[in-house]
């Protein structure tokens, strides 16, 4: 554990000096910043007023901005660490494959969803000092969504640059993994499957198995218990999980997923030829 922590802390102190850290964090900032220079928590829109109408579009915004960042950063940590000689010192120093490759997880990821929970605290803040109503309840759900999503994204850019030798294959890797989960959400994911005659419980049981889809219908929920957007769909989805089932699922299947590819990257990469 004391290896695994110290691990995390290089991991940690490395990225607060890398430039993409700095990117990444005036991003999200920025985000939150924009949303209050153009008066969002002033306007109405499906009865939502204030915050909770900022925190809506921050959370869609979110859900395309994280997944890439996250990928494309994290699978460059093994293969670029395989690369520039890492491997090599780390055999002669006392610290275990699995304290390094666990506690890189575990420093990534905190680097990756700090900036975006500190600018979504900072609304909240700013909010406070406004007079404006906070919808605590919601902020306590997407802040728990935003971390199961880096925790998915992470585990999976992990995998990759475990399976991959070059920088340059993993971020190939993780950005057609990015394309493939963004052009199977709901227009032509529906379009190709309504082509093959498929029966509507495998199409959603398919759409649901897209972690930025479940993250999707999961914000979408928030202000729309019933999915209407979705159409006939939310008839199926409901039927299987109810509202606040779905809720849940929404948080416990993108772990689960990212926690799993996570574990077969470590597998992959301690069974491998390390250098």
């Amino acid at each position: 554990m004391r290896q695994l922590l110290l691990c995390a802390k290089l991991d940690i102190a490395e990225s607060l000096r890398a430039r993409w850290f700095q990117i990444y964090s005036l991003v999200f900032g920025g985000i939150v910043v924009l949303l209050f220079a153009f008066g969002l928590t002033e306007s109405r829109v499906l009865g939502f007023i204030g915050l909770s109408r900022l925190l809506v579009t921050y959370i869609q915004l979110t859900m395309a901005i994280l997944p890439i960042f996250v990928l494309i950063t994290t699978v460059r940590s093994v293969a670029g660490d395989r690369e520039a000689g890492v491997y090599e010192y780390l055999l002669a120093l006392p610290v275990s494959l699995g304290a390094w490759f666990w506690g890189k997880l575990l420093g990534r990821y905190a680097v990756t969803f700090a900036p975006v929970f500190v600018a979504m605290l900072g609304a909240a803040a700013w909010g406070g000092l406004r007079e404006i109503d906070v919808p605590w309840a919601m902020f306590g759900y997407y802040t728990a969504l935003l971390a199961t999503m880096a925790l998915c994204f992470l585990g999976l850019g992990m995998f990759i640059s475990a399976l991959t030798r070059t920088t340059e294959v993993a971020q190939g890797a993780a950005f057609l993994l990015w394309l493939v989960l963004l052009l199977f959400l709901d227009l032509i994911l529906l379009g190709v499957m309504i082509q093959g005659h498929i029966d509507p419980e495998l199409a959603v049981t398919v759409a649901l198995a897209n972690p930025l889809q479940v993250f999707r219908i999961a914000a979408l929920a928030m202000f729309d218990p019933q999915l209407v957007v979705l159409g006939p769909a939310a008839y199926a989805i409901l039927d299987i999980f109810g509202a606040r089932g779905f809720q849940i699922f929404a948080l416990v299947y993108p772990a689960a997923l990212g926690l799993a590819a996570a574990g077969v990257g470590y597998a992959v990469f301690r069974r491998g030829d390390v250098l």
